[in-house]
């Protein structure tokens, strides 16, 4: 990894306000809620026909595309003013990529994009930027095609060929390709016809009851019928202060009413929880969760920390709950550079979705943890082409659908955190405090 020129001021934190901080008792807190990271936005797969100068520089703009339609939340990102100009230059964009060949044959360009040039392209042509931290969406969903109806389930392998099966199929590729979190529920509920009529007809309160053990921010009662060669998707939202009334979209295939929905879905959240250009800023800033801050001596050792690392621009406390310390954190560079630097201290433990026990339930929820991530060096199509990556740069390995590697984190979090992460343009990091990992480090620590 190579950084050079001089750091900029960091910006002072006040001891008064740390010790105020530490001395702040929280009780009452907001019921628990569940924002999902969406890992793999900015990752794209494109078809190629080879690995010539111009072929790649046609896929580079083609995955560009689709990372700037998931991660601005519109498919009218592509047509605002400056975007081919963006697309022309994608290379410059790019953290690393493969071309290798799928499994039918066919010649594919994998990429990664950097979140913090991308986030800033877009901003640069006053496009809206969604975020990482996402709402969870339950959709409860009753198909009806030739007078039968079907509650659509996640079923354990995902492949059945009955009814469910293409539906949730069609349901997760759509999520997938617009990185929204969808959950559908387990199949035990499949047979459950007095659930099934009242999703048919709307009525919130079974479905409350039925949702209460699933991991959800907002429920989706979606009717689907078949009327001739047309197919049609109604729904109602409760939760997050959704608009309640019924909406609907129509196509001629199950695949192409998935889409269409989940289109729709995505443009709705991301019109509420997209962040304007003018936000965007030079600096961007990323929470760091951090357990097992039992002292201002803890507070003073992470602090000391980040406050070192070439990248951070500025370290300050944000929160405090019980052992826990969030740190809002300024960097430059790009945020996995920053987790590099990070992963070099043993005293920040990584931990998976900021729990140190099992993660929470993801039942449901539409995934891709394959969790493949390093470059591909088998024999691939003749003049297979890997750039070199650096550290903190990730290869999009592992790929389905339309070949992001997309993974969805569910994070227990409350009403105020999922606000503020539904607002923040990168994923929440986290970690653990270990001191005493670190034997004879500066200060005793």
């Amino acid at each position: 990894m190579s950084v050079s020129g001089q750091k900029p001021a960091r910006r002072s934190v006040s001891v008064t306000w740390v010790l105020a901080l530490f001395s702040f008792l929280l009780v009452g807190f907001s019921a628990q809620v569940t924002a999902v990271t969406v890992s793999g936005l900015y990752t794209a797969r494109v078809p190629v026909e080879g690995s010539s100068s111009r072929q790649l520089t046609q896929g580079y703009a083609s995955g560009l595309s689709q990372v700037l339609v998931r991660v601005s939340g519109t498919r009218d990102v592509l047509a605002m003013d400056g975007v081919d100009a963006l697309l022309s230059d994608a290379e410059s964009l790019l953290l690393s990529y493969q071309v290798a060949r799928s499994a039918s044959g066919q010649s594919v360009l994998d990429m990664s994009f950097g979140a913090v040039g991308v986030n800033r392209a877009l901003a640069s042509i006053d496009a809206p930027v969604w975020g990482a931290n996402r709402p969870l969406t339950l959709a409860w969903i009753a198909a009806e095609d030739r007078g039968a109806r079907t509650l659509v389930t996640r079923s354990a392998s995902g492949s059945e060929l009955n009814a469910s099966g293409r539906w949730q199929a069609a349901f997760d590729e759509a999520a997938r390709k617009r990185g929204l979190p969808v959950a559908l529920p387990p199949s035990g509920l499949a047979s459950d016809r007095e659930l099934l009529s009242d999703i048919w007809g709307q009525f919130i309160d079974r479905v409350k009851s039925a949702s209460d053990d699933l991991d959800h921010d907002v429920l989706a009662l979606v009717r689907v019928s078949r009327s001739g060669g047309q197919w049609r998707a109604g729904w109602v939202f409760d939760g997050m202060a959704m608009d309640a009334g019924e909406e609907s979209v129509t196509a001629q295939s199950p695949e192409a009413l998935a889409e269409a929905m989940i289109n729709r879905w995505a443009e709705m959240y991301a019109s509420r929880y997209a962040v304007a250009a003018s936000e965007v800023g030079e600096s961007p800033q990323v929470d760091i969760v951090l357990s097992g801050v039992t002292s201002l001596e803890d507070y003073a050792g992470a602090n000391k920390v980040l406050e070192g690392l070439i990248p951070v621009v500025s370290v300050g406390a944000h929160r405090v709950r019980d052992e826990q310390l969030t740190l809002r954190v300024a960097f430059s560079g790009e945020l996995d550079q920053l987790r590099e630097y990070i992963a070099l201290d043993p005293r920040f433990v990584p931990m998976e979705s900021g729990v140190s026990a099992e993660p929470a339930s993801t039942a449901g929820l539409a995934t891709d943890q394959s969790g493949a991530s390093a470059t591909n060096t088998d024999a691939g199509p003749e003049g297979n082409e890997t750039r070199a990556q650096e550290p903190g740069e990730q290869t999009a390995s592992g790929v389905s659908g339309d070949g992001s590697v997309l993974t969805y984190q569910p994070v227990p979090v409350d009403e105020e955190e999922a606000r503020e992460a539904f607002e923040s343009l990168y994923q929440v990091l986290y970690y653990r405090w270990q001191p005493s990992s670190v034997i004879g480090s500066d200060g005793g620590e």
